[in-house]
């Protein structure tokens, strides 16, 4: 997610260090730590320069949509996404199973040049976003994005595929439980040079 600025603030006291983050975009901003109390005066302290409102408990911020409960935080776009789906007349499409096709490889050449390719850098743009708390169509994505500058029309057909995709499942999201041990794992692959406009190899890792 792109932010304005993301604000730590480390609060202490005789007995107790305590952390406090801020997270600002425009004139929103997110007050997340783990002492309540800190909190509130940092609340009355922005209420006191600033004259701020209090939403309450977080549940929406830029598109993102925050369910809390005692096991878990659950985070996703499902607004976003059918709001994606609308504007693109991909409502009532039939979903696909997956978020591209393998059975053909995309190039700079593939198909024929769109007149005017802002309608798919558009809606490039607005999948990009929603892979914040969508990995599973990050792939897809990345590689539709490395034809901004010569998008054609099996471009844009590739990415009205990742739409009947997302029409699948538009509540899909982040999973944080409250009761899980810190595990990191790692995934790298490589697809040995099979880019046809570069002969490149692409390599890729995540993190879980």
């Amino acid at each position: 997610m792109v932010l304005s600025s993301l604000l730590m603030i480390i609060l202490c006291s005789s007995s107790t260090l305590s952390l406090a983050i801020i997270i600002i975009y425009i004139d929103d901003l997110v007050l997340s730590g783990d002492n309540l109390f800190k909190i509130e005066a940092i609340k009355r302290a922005l209420d006191t320069e600033f004259s701020i409102k209090d939403l309450g408990r977080l549940k929406y911020f830029l598109g993102m949509e925050v369910v809390r409960s005692s096991k878990e935080i659950a985070l996703y776009q499902r607004k976003y996404t059918l709001d994606l789906l609308e504007e693109n007349g991909m409502l009532e499409a039939k979903p696909a199973s997956v978020p591209m096709l393998y059975n053909g490889k995309l190039s700079k050449e593939s198909g024929t040049r769109l007149p005017d390719p802002l309608q798919y850098r558009r809606l490039l743009g607005r999948l990009l976003y929603l892979t914040n708390t969508r990995s599973d169509i990050a792939f897809a994505v990345g590689k539709l994005s490395q034809f901004l500058d010569c998008a054609t029309d099996d471009h844009y057909k590739a990415a009205l595929h990742v739409l009947r995709y997302i029409r699948k499942s538009p509540s899909k999201g982040l999973f944080f439980s409250s009761n899980n041990d810190l595990k990191l794992t790692g995934y790298v692959d490589s697809d040995w040079a099979t880019c046809s406009d570069t002969r490149r190899s692409i390599t890729g890792y995540c993190f879980f």
